[in-house]
């Protein structure tokens, strides 16, 4: 919803805005009878059967229950961020590089995610700025090393942006040293920030096994340890996270959980 262009979604050629991608998939969802509550799980009961999904005050009773709430990339926090989304200001690399063909960009990151994204934009971009608000990286030293390496690649240490500039686009960062607190300018033609994800899974603490980044734990990609509960998309990827893989972890899902229902009739006869 909040990518500008897709173009990397089998049968879009010319691309396909993010939010019209949405729009279709739930207009075809709908052609065949699929009931929508446009509103968030506030809570679920998986110790009973059925299972029961509150949404505020309402609950709503399921046999079978396929979770796919996703997850949140994690934000910079500034407010001249947030009007500049999709307007030159990304998390997504594989949905938005090929913009930038020809231009300057910002990666804001010290993981792996920020050196893989960094790699992959110098297919496209003339000129990549690494901005780490430490003296050294996290990811691993392979990463590392490509990375410095990489003749497109400048990194600014100990520095985080302090504000994004542009009129419609974004033309530049102001740039804060953490160590000094001096400021300066930097032009660029988008921010990519690298700093990771947050599951959406907050209403299933202590309901399902999480991993440590609160990820869902999964059995057989789709599956989790409870029977009839299910598990699509970056609910549960934390490696690939595309829309593609997302929507086929879905049928895939769907397909369990259909079967699932199918043996539960079959046993109650």
């Amino acid at each position: 919803m909040l990518t500008s262009v897709v173009e990397n979604y089998p049968g879009f050629p010319e691309g396909v805005q993010g939010s019209e991608l949405m729009a279709r998939f739930l207009a075809q969802a709908k052609k065949f009878g699929v009931r929508f509550i446009d509103d968030d799980a506030t809570g679920i009961d998986l110790n009973s059967r059925p299972f029961k999904v509150a949404v505020g005050p309402d609950t709503y009773l399921a046999n079978s229950v396929i979770l796919a709430s996703g997850a949140s990339a994690k934000w910079l926090g500034i407010p001249s961020e947030k009007k500049f989304i999709g307007k030159g200001v990304s998390t997504c690399v594989t949905c938005d590089a090929p913009l930038y063909k020809g231009k300057s960009v910002v990666v804001v990151g010290g993981g792996d995610t920020a050196m893989e994204d960094s790699l992959f934009l110098t297919k496209f971009a003339s000129s990549v700025t690494i901005m780490h608000r430490r003296d050294a990286f996290r990811a691993s030293k392979i990463m590392q090393d490509r990375v410095m390496s990489n003749g497109k690649i400048k990194v600014v240490w100990n520095s985080v942006i302090d504000e994004v500039v542009g009129t419609t686009r974004v033309t530049g960062v102001k740039v804060k040293n953490v160590k000094t607190n001096a400021v300066s300018d930097l032009r660029t033609d988008g921010v990519f920030v690298a700093i990771g994800y947050t599951p959406n899974t907050a209403f299933l603490q202590g309901k399902l096994q999480l991993d440590d980044q609160g990820y869902i734990v999964t059995r057989d990609e789709v599956r989790t340890g409870i029977d009839g509960v299910f598990v699509a998309g970056d609910v549960a990827d934390k490696v690939y996270r595309q829309a593609i893989t997302a929507a086929g972890s879905g049928a895939k899902a769907a397909l369990a959980a259909r079967a699932y229902i199918q043996n539960l009739k079959y046993e109650k006869g």
